[in-house]
């Protein structure tokens, strides 16, 4: 039988993160979030020295809405690594959808879903109405056999969705014009002001010590004022500092990772999960600081095929084993996966779209807690333990 290739695309915006009660069992947000996460750690084991930024909370989401429509070991491979329940998870996700985006978060936290399939193409109603109702996932029928304007219709919802921070997701050339008969895209949009601001007349440049060991002068942003910050462990007896920053609306939270001087930050993201963020709360105490954080962007594009495969879900990227059999009486499977987040620092606070180090250096009282090395960032839904975005700076 002949073969139908499946594009499984996204794109996601947000930022923000941390802090949560310690729970037995973690949460639907941080079973996924705990997958995106050993998403992250392959993708930076082979960039040691980049900018990355990833949203876990979007990996898992594409999985959410691929998982009605597989069956066999498709779905038992899909299933084992979120560590979802074999009878489907759907209700516990159709509530933890409606908690990320709840209006009672005050900072703007958008979750849009879409499926793109080829006109005339039988989907499944099971699937769709599953997708419908747990994800409110909109469905539009398009000509692929024009990829050219397919793209342009695709990247134009997903520019209309976050904000105009995710452009050109797609080129054509990832569309065959007669193969392609569904494209998949969840987007998460983030937008945050911080709970204490930076003054912008604060903002200096100072110097931040890259990733490649090179001194490099960046805009600091600096402000005194109370944060909770601690010193964390990790199983091999590296030390890191992590320090919270909340955003207005006390849901969302920054976290800020930075490992001791001259300990690169490699040694420290093997070691991160939810269970790991849970555990800091109990480690953090609120203190009066004077802070200095970079501003920062970084706008990167992720392949998930390796990363995803490699962490046991690969049946759905072969012609040969994908089991979509629940998704469409034409045989398909996942010829592309992919995720490009964006995200934007400054002092009123964060925008992300798809999409640390602290280091304390006592100077007099109060202690200065200055960001100036590469460092990791999560940004995390409290309630939930949903983590949207997170990243590596190795250069601001």
């Amino acid at each position: 039988m002949k073969h139908v290739s499946f594009l499984c695309l996204y794109a996601l915006v947000t930022l923000c993160a941390h802090k949560g009660v310690l729970s037995a069992a973690p949460s639907y947000g941080e079973r996924g979030s705990d997958l995106g996460i050993q998403v992250f750690q392959q993708v930076v084991r082979s960039k040691p020295l980049e900018n990355v930024v990833l949203s876990p909370h979007g990996v898992a989401s594409i999985l959410g809405m691929l998982l009605p429509g597989a069956q066999g070991e498709t779905r038992k491979q899909i299933i084992s690594a979120l560590r979802y329940k074999k009878n489907g998870p759907y209700k516990m996700l159709k509530k933890l959808h409606k908690n990320l985006t709840s209006k009672s978060n005050q900072d703007l936290v958008q979750i849009t879903n879409g499926m793109f399939s080829q006109n005339g193409f039988p989907m499944e109603e099971t699937f769709m109405a599953t997708n419908k109702a747990n994800f409110q996932c909109e469905s539009r029928s398009l000509d692929f056999s024009n990829p050219t304007a397919a793209a342009d219709y695709i990247n134009q919802w997903v520019r209309n969705k976050t904000k105009g921070h995710i452009t050109n997701l797609i080129k054509a050339d990832m569309l065959d014009s007669t193969l392609t008969r569904l494209v998949a895209l969840n987007s998460i949009y983030f937008k945050g002001s911080w709970k204490s601001g930076f003054q912008p007349n604060n903002t200096k440049m100072r110097s931040f010590t890259g990733g490649d060991g090179n001194l490099y002068k960046v805009s600091m942003m600096s402000q005194l004022s109370i944060f909770n910050l601690g010193m964390a462990t990790t199983p091999q007896g590296v030390k890191y500092r992590v320090i919270e920053l909340p955003y207005h609306g006390n849901t969302i939270s920054m976290l800020i990772a930075v490992p001791a001087e001259d300990t690169p930050l490699s040694s420290v993201i093997p070691h991160i999960s939810t269970a790991t963020v849970q555990s800091w709360a109990k480690l953090m105490h609120m203190r009066k600081v004077r802070l200095l954080i970079p501003k920062f962007s970084a706008d990167v594009e992720v392949d998930l095929k390796a990363p995803l495969s490699a962490l046991g879900i690969a049946d759905m990227f072969s012609q040969d084993a994908a089991d979509f059999t629940h998704l469409s009486t034409e045989p398909v499977y996942v010829s592309k996966a992919l995720q490009k987040s964006k995200i934007i620092v400054n002092e009123e606070g964060t925008k992300a779209a798809s999409t640390t180090t602290a280091i304390l250096m006592a100077r007099s009282s109060p202690p200065w807690v200055t960001v100036d090395r590469p460092f990791l960032f999560l940004i995390r839904h409290n309630p939930t333990g949903t983590i949207l975005f997170m990243g590596q700076i190795n250069q601001p």
